[in-house]
């Protein structure tokens, strides 16, 4: 059986985890680059020669070569991506044969947001970023959902916006005491929207597929994290797509025997936005120094995230679920000037010690970590190119992580550049 160089890059942790500069690197040297779910609600950040850029739908292999992507799993904000492409336009970024949007795509519609929005009022939110990527997945599976291939077919298309319309509206005025939306305007102006997209609309199920089969590099690419899948992580605080390697197939056509190596990507510490359990979370001052010298804010929101100490238990259950073999370990530099780092190897839920993840979130949030901890280093880590040359202090740390893991720490990010990266072999 010949070698596929097809990779996936998955989050360990609950997103946040900079994958974004993580294939940034990576698509240097991948010919396709291919995003299998989420939505808008996720951003990718990458810094280039000190410029900052914020993707959100358009996979960063667009800043290189790569022809980028947006498969059948995600979901796509028309308006959102037209504006991203717009703003990479202005900052240099030609589109044409390089980004391919799968007509099996599911659309974001106006309905979807406001329903995001109006649930997320009360109480029991779960913490979304009210960008109606939940309603719009929950409409596919309902199989009331619109996808972009539907766009095209004009009689089609406005029958099922005039009858869902119809149909949220009532919801929306049941339930929420809102006015209702206007489907016919709704229907002219996605049109539009459909019209400016055409020429990058077409079937990317066949085109990775091909392109796989051909031997080119390609390289997937998933929003969130695995702790945040809707399957695997803390439901219900959690996305509404398969944000692990378990939704590469689902989400793009490519069956499990194509994909190749699976890429963890992980914090040296732990951040979360929004609602739901967190073991680790360090609700003092550390926490919020953390915070600060990591920059830790949405790329999308810009809500202020979580942070707390490494969790080895959650860690391992994405590692599990993911069959990771190698992980990129990000922003290691954040934790340098600390007398001591910990990390957790077990959690005590009523008098008992578990290294297993809980699966009912009420469990998990009892949990009280168990940790093991580190002499910390105050050197400056972001001149530092090779593994020896870390601190000592760093070095063990690392290396504990990847015997409890039992992975192989391949990448180090010391800094936001993509040069301020240590790479192992």
């Amino acid at each position: 059986m010949k070698t596929l160089k097809s990779t996936c890059v998955v989050g360990v942790q609950w997103g946040d985890e900079g994958k974004g500069k993580i294939v940034d690197i990576l698509s240097h040297k991948a010919d396709v680059v291919v995003r299998f779910q989420g939505g808008g609600n996720a951003g990718h950040t990458v810094v280039v020669d000190g410029e900052k850029f914020v993707l959100h739908l358009i996979p960063s292999g667009i800043l290189h070569k790569s022809t980028c992507v947006v498969a059948n799993g995600v979901v796509v904000d028309l308006i959102q991506m037209l504006d991203e492409m717009e703003e990479l336009k202005r900052r240099g970024v030609k589109f044409g044969k390089n980004l391919l949007l799968s007509n099996r795509a599911h659309v974001v519609m106006p309905y979807h947001k406001f329903l995001d929005k109006y649930s997320e009022a009360g109480k029991g939110k779960i913490g979304t970023t009210q960008r109606g990527i939940g309603p719009c997945y929950a409409d596919k599976a309902a199989r009331k959902g619109i996808r972009v291939g539907d766009l095209y077919n004009e009689a089609f298309f406005r029958d099922r916006v005039l009858a869902f319309t119809e149909e949220k509206n009532k919801i929306i005025a049941a339930l929420y005491g809102q006015p209702p939306l206007d489907a016919q305007r709704i229907v002219e102006e996605y049109r539009g929207y459909a019209e400016k997209l055409k020429p990058f609309v077409g079937d990317a199920v066949d085109y990775v597929n091909v392109s796989i089969d051909r031997g080119r590099r390609v390289l997937f690419e998933g929003a969130q994290g695995s702790l945040l899948d809707i399957d695997f992580g803390t439901y219900p605080f959690v996305t509404s797509s398969n944000s692990d390697a378990c939704g590469i197939s689902a989400g793009t056509g490519v069956p499990p025997k194509k994909i190749g190596a699976i890429l963890g990507v992980a914090k040296a510490y732990c951040t979360r936005v929004g609602e739901g359990p967190f073991p680790t979370e360090l609700k003092d001052g550390l926490g919020d120094k953390l915070r600060e010298i990591g920059a830790e804010y949405g790329a999308t929101t810009g809500r202020p995230r979580r942070c707390g100490w490494f969790d080895g238990v959650t860690s391992r259950h994405a590692v599990q679920i993911n069959g990771i073999e190698q992980v990129a370990i990000t922003k290691l530099d954040v934790l340098s000037g600390l007398e001591e780092i910990r990390f957790a190897t077990a959690y005590r839920y009523n008098g008992t010690i578990t290294e297993r993840m809980p699966s009912e979130t009420e469990v998990l949030a009892r949990c009280e970590p168990v940790y093991r901890s580190f002499k910390g280093w105050k050197d400056d880590l972001s001149r530092i190119r090779k593994f020896d040359d870390l601190p000592r202090e760093a070095r063990i740390y690392l290396n504990f992580l990847e015997r409890y893991l039992k992975v192989k720490v391949t990448m180090i990010s010391v800094g936001k550049d993509r040069e301020k990266t240590i790479l192992r072999k």
